[in-house]
């Protein structure tokens, strides 16, 4: 998301990317963003909970006006829950079948690139040589 927010800044038009992964969004770099402490895929708050995600967002859009250096990720005072708990068994709220055994799943992104096939990694660096 952050190329895209920068694309659209570069446009004219002020972006905020509200993120629940901050190693990740610090790596994407966006001209500006806002973290809370959400299990993924659920970053927009929890459903069927309007006051609260309603809260999230005022707070989001009052720090983007607050923000003036770009790259800043200001954390907001919004999390799931005040009990820390949740995070023994987070997992992405997509449901998409990743599970892990303990723990909070959001892990910080890794300095070396990843990939999924080892084709993948025989073609990014055949184009970066």
């Amino acid at each position: 998301m952050g190329l895209v927010a920068r694309a659209i800044e570069a446009a004219g038009t002020s972006t905020l990317s509200l993120t629940a992964a901050r190693s990740i969004t610090a790596a994407a770099n966006p001209p500006r963003a806002a973290f809370v402490d959400m299990p993924l895929g659920y970053t927009a708050g929890r459903p069927h909970d309007p006051e609260f995600q309603t809260d999230l967002l005022s707070q989001a859009l009052a720090a983007a006006w607050t923000i003036t250096e770009p790259g800043t990720i200001v954390d907001l005072d919004v999390g799931w829950s005040d009990d820390q708990a949740w995070k023994d068994a987070a997992t992405s709220g997509l449901d998409n079948g990743i599970r892990q055994a303990d723990g909070d799943s959001r892990s910080p992104r890794l300095a070396e690139p990843q990939y999924q096939f080892e084709s993948d990694r025989a073609a990014a660096e055949a184009a970066t040589a």
